[in-house]
């Protein structure tokens, strides 16, 4: 038997090592690359209400549906968000000016049901920790009566949060958005201000991805569904 040079098999398993490393670090940064990629061209329009620089109230207005009815996901439930010139845009990302009153309402065309988590019944983040349900202020909803509630409007890094009571599952339902108010609807309305510049994620916390692992997949997790951006602009 002819024995290899003294250190030949670490030097080889070194090797071997760095090549394993280095393999492995590439494939992380392949991946990385597509996730980056998919997400800047898969991500969905941006509405802009930075066009007053008065410092005026900018008001925004958003609706929910059970159904987007279209695209390449027709059953998901989704948000909309109308534009300043009265459009309704498939989107979840919008833009506010830094330190202004934002005047949200949401109109709310799906059912409800029970949350699973009572806490995210209360109103919170709002000015007085109170929202407008059709005319009347409310600071709670007990989704265990009426009609429950349908989603959420929620952004964690505020400690905002609004439930989006739900309409009767016997209605005759809107079944393709952009949905008008002729359909059986709720009518949400909440104020705050603005934070500093940034990119504040907002989204719905009740599970409403049917046929995902608890609820929690599909249009939960898709940017211009469930969840999106508030963008504050300086």
């Amino acid at each position: 038997m002819v024995s290899g040079l003294p250190g030949e098999t670490g030097v080889f398993m070194s090797l071997a090592w760095k090549v394993t490393v280095t393999v492995i670090l590439f494939a992380v940064a392949a991946v990385a690359a597509v996730v980056l990629i998919v997400n800047l061209l898969g991500k969905p329009a941006t509405v802009d209400f930075t066009s007053d620089s008065s410092g005026a109230p900018v008001n925004v207005t958003l609706q929910s549906v059970g159904t987007y009815g279209s695209g390449s996901h027709p059953t998901w439930v989704s948000y909309l968000v109308e534009n300043p010139q009265g459009q309704w845009v498939h989107t979840t990302v919008f833009q506010v000016p830094e330190h202004v009153r934002i005047n949200v309402t949401i109109i709310n065309y799906d059912s409800g049901s029970p949350l699973r988590n009572q806490q995210l019944g209360q109103v919170s983040g709002t000015y007085r920790n109170v929202a407008g349900l059709n005319g009347k202020l409310f600071r709670v909803i007990n989704s265990n009566a009426g009609n429950g509630v349908a989603h959420t409007f929620s952004m964690p890094s505020l400690g905002i949060n609004i439930p989006l009571y739900g309409n009767n599952s016997n209605a005759n339902l809107c079944g393709a958005a952009p949905c008008t108010t002729s359909s059986p609807h709720q009518v949400i309305r909440f104020s705050f201000t603005s934070p500093g510049p940034g990119s504040y994620r907002w989204q719905c916390f009740v599970p409403c991805g049917l046929g995902f692992l608890y609820g929690n997949g599909g249009p939960m997790s898709t940017l211009g569904y469930m969840g999106g951006f508030m963008q504050v602009a300086a």
